[in-house]
């Protein structure tokens, strides 16, 4: 084997985000079984907004591959999908995405953002009805 076949074999494939569009994706991706987002012992009330963040913090997981935000550098961008409720229409959409640099202002939880406004954008989308449940459930 010369140099030249040795270094096309080291070279590894980059992560194509957009391969998860489902939790069951997220989940082949992570190594979670799909059935932890069935939890029977939660209360009721707050069942569907529990299994929701659950089912989203393995999403940003599975993008995220192997990225996490570093809270103590304010240099590094940490975005996030962001939404508004709306009073008439569909009521929950997604608005876009933004970022934060230098304080944290979220409600959405320090887990629940990525590296790039393109991913950020991308999961606001897909996963809109996961935000939906955790935001808005009334299970």
């Amino acid at each position: 084997m010369n140099k030249k076949t040795k270094k096309i074999e080291n070279v590894t494939k980059k992560f194509d985000f957009r391969t998860i569009k489902s939790f069951e994706d997220a989940c082949k991706k992570t190594g979670y079984d799909p059935s932890v987002a069935h939890l029977p012992l939660l209360p009721k009330e707050f069942g569907g907004a529990l299994i929701a963040v659950l089912k989203l913090f393995i999403i940003f997981k599975a993008i995220n591959n192997g990225w996490t935000p570093n809270w103590d550098d304010s240099n590094q961008f940490k975005y996030y999908p962001w939404f508004k409720v709306r009073s008439s229409g569909s009521g929950f959409g997604f608005s876009g995405s933004d970022y934060d640099y230098d304080h944290t202002c979220t409600a959405v939880g320090s887990r629940l953002c990525t590296d790039t406004s393109e991913k950020a954008l991308y999961i606001g989308k897909q996963f809109e009805k996961e935000y939906e449940e955790f935001f808005l459930s009334k299970k």
